[in-house]
């Protein structure tokens, strides 16, 4: 696994969204509605990473690097405003069912577990299933708010590699 942030000064977290819905980057509106992977629909959970790379993946194995490449995206980085020590770590060990971080059908006893998590915790580090050496950083905006602060948000520009055309 990727080395965790330590105490070694503020950790930084990434999330990439639509450009359309950049100014809500941090309002869970789609888990909230659809659900995800470590939430149930109803838990305005967000979805980041700890590093930039992983979001990207992370959005790309939903929509395509081709969408990614076509529409305008945003990259948002932000840092914890509290010790990382206050963060609660999720290791491979401690998750119920270990197929939970592959890429699989979601369940309702993972997204309960997830949402068992985001209840008693501000922010959870749990395994990326997109990059399973990567950490995702999780928390429900509304138990959160206030704990971390938004440093910026960039364009993104995707190497159009990534897209090739199609012969």
């Amino acid at each position: 696994m990727t080395p965790l942030p330590g105490d070694t000064g503020p950790a930084h977290f990434w999330r990439l969204d639509d450009k359309r819905y950049a100014k809500k980057w941090d309002s869970g509106d789609g888990s909230r509605l659809k659900g995800g992977r470590w939430s149930p629909a109803g838990v305005p959970a967000v979805y980041c990473s700890l590093d930039p790379a992983t979001a990207i993946l992370e959005l790309a194995v939903h929509k395509g690097f081709d969408t990614l490449n076509a529409v305008a995206h945003v990259l948002s980085a932000a840092t914890l405003a509290i010790p990382w020590a206050q963060v609660h770590v999720v290791h491979p060990k401690d998750v119920p069912n270990k197929l939970w971080l592959y890429p699989c059908a979601l369940s309702a006893a993972q997204q309960g577990f997830g949402r068992r998590l985001l209840s008693v915790h501000d922010f959870i580090a749990i395994p990326s299933a997109v990059s399973r050496r990567s950490w995702n950083l999780v928390f429900d905006a509304n138990r959160a708010a206030g704990k971390y602060a938004l440093q910026c948000q960039e364009a993104l520009d995707l190497d159009p590699r990534l897209n090739p055309p199609r012969r």
